[in-house]
């Protein structure tokens, strides 16, 4: 990470020129404005934050505004609301040239802030576990697809028929992955200059697809670092003449992307999981039992749900197991290690958004009390547990008649994100899809 003096440092010095302002919209995206380092420094950014319109969080993925949102609208204005840097955040990004990169907090120009802001989501989250005692550890598993195209190629494509730079399952496969080391080492390599601690890296369980991993972090810090390397990802990509996607499905002929969470809470220094604890019990009994609700929160497109398929890698219902990938919730680790692994949310997932949902669903179990319903044994995909909603249509059904989430996260929130999830699912269905036209163009 970068020091304020380190980056005063580099502006003297000329190694540093510019200063990313970001935050991460509702999409996940980071969104903001580039600063000359000089003016980040001489203008006390760092105290006074930068101006943004309001409408950044209340847009669809195209970037149009959208009716029906409480805090931003034609009616009000379109005001601005502030980007308070988090200094904390600062740190370089060794591949593009000069720059440094902090994130922000999302407030009103009287210092309040704006709740549905995604990291506000998840902070009114953490200061929950707080209040209760706890700290949350998290650690978010992406993975995503390599290709050969640009993404300006792929975009001229119409992103059909694009090749995976690998043209075989690559899950483990050492030689495999070597065709793509020099890239994913670039990856590596700049995620751990931009102060990411990197773990792994490995094929995964279809042609192109990857997946790096980092080590888990405080909740906050965690999501900072998966928004940092899911943008740098595609830099990388770019400077390099390919693209990826983390797209959950991008294929209905593909397996898809994942991002597994990992999660667990801690007292202090120890495991509050430890030995599979009640604390542990009625976290994870919280989650399967609140789950459903908080989808738009897990699964945020219509795309999310075409991951859900039998055999296919990603659950399709609530049980929960003991290192069993079958199910929704697989438990891993021994002692301190301890910890659930939703296998549910997919690439595309706000990660503000998902660990704040799995966080107000596992303390919610705990309030309560909840008991902890057997463990799965065989195989989830052919049990009766209970499913996961199959459509974002029933993700929002789940939640409008739901009473935990706005509990939990407070009326302006799920008011705000459920806008966001009926404006998806209507753009949606105005849309004339590749498939229609294939089946109906000449047969029809």
């Amino acid at each position: 990470m970068l020091t304020a003096k380190e980056l005063e440092q580099g502006a003297a010095n000329g190694s540093i020129d510019t200063v990313v302002v970001a935050f991460t919209d509702m999409q996940g995206r980071l969104m903001g404005k580039r600063l000359h380092a000089n003016y980040f420094l001489d203008g006390d950014i760092s105290e006074h934050g930068v101006e943004g319109c309001n409408y950044l969080l209340a847009l669809e993925m195209e970037g149009d505004p959208v009716p029906g949102y409480d805090m931003a609208s034609w009616e009000r204005g379109y005001g601005d609301f502030r980007l308070a840097p988090d200094m904390a955040t600062l740190r370089r990004i060794p591949w593009l040239e000069g720059t440094a990169l902090v994130l922000a907090d999302v407030s009103w120009l009287d210092g309040s802030p704006v709740a549905p802001s995604p990291r506000q989501v998840l902070k009114r989250q953490l200061e929950r576990a707080a209040e209760l005692g706890y700290t949350a550890m998290f650690g978010s598993e992406l993975e995503f697809f390599l290709l050969k195209e640009t993404y300006e190629e792929a975009h001229a494509k119409h992103y059909r028929d694009l090749t995976p730079s690998v043209p075989y399952i690559l899950d483990y496969h050492i030689l495999a992955s070597t065709y793509d080391e020099p890239f994913i080492r670039q990856v590596r390599n700049g995620m751990e200059g931009a102060g990411i601690r990197v773990e792994t890296s490995k094929g995964e369980a279809w042609p192109g697809q990857h997946e790096i991993n980092f080590r888990y972090a405080d909740a906050l810090t965690m999501a900072d670092n998966h928004v940092v390397y899911k943008n740098g990802a595609k830099e990388l990509a770019h400077l390099n003449g390919r693209s990826i996607t983390f797209m959950a499905k991008p294929d209905h002929t593909w397996i898809g992307n994942s991002c597994h969470i990992h999660s667990s809470l801690w007292r202090q220094d120890e495991s509050a999981f430890a030995g599979e604890t009640d604390v542990f019990k009625q976290y994870l009994a919280g989650q399967i039992a609140h789950l459903k609700e908080l989808a738009v929160f897990i699964a945020p497109t219509i795309n999310s749900y075409k991951r859900f398929a039998a055999g296919s890698w990603a659950p399709t219902t609530l049980a929960w197991g003991h290192d069993n990938r079958t199910c929704g919730f697989r438990i891993v680790g021994h002692g301190e290690a301890l910890r659930t692994e939703t296998r549910i949310p997919g690439g595309d997932v706000n990660p503000y958004l998902a660990f704040a949902a799995l966080l107000a669903a596992g303390l919610a179990g705990i309030e309560a009390g909840l008991d902890l319903p057997p463990a799965l044994e065989g195989n989830a995909y052919e049990s009766d547990a209970e499913r996961f909603p199959h459509s974002l249509r029933e993700g929002i059904a789940a939640l409008e008649g739901g009473t935990m989430a706005r509990k939990a996260l407070g009326d302006d929130v799920v008011d705000h994100y459920l806008n966001y999830a009926r404006t998806e699912q209507e753009l949606f269905d105005k849309a004339v899809t590749c498939y229609e036209r294939e089946r109906m163009f000449e047969r029809g």
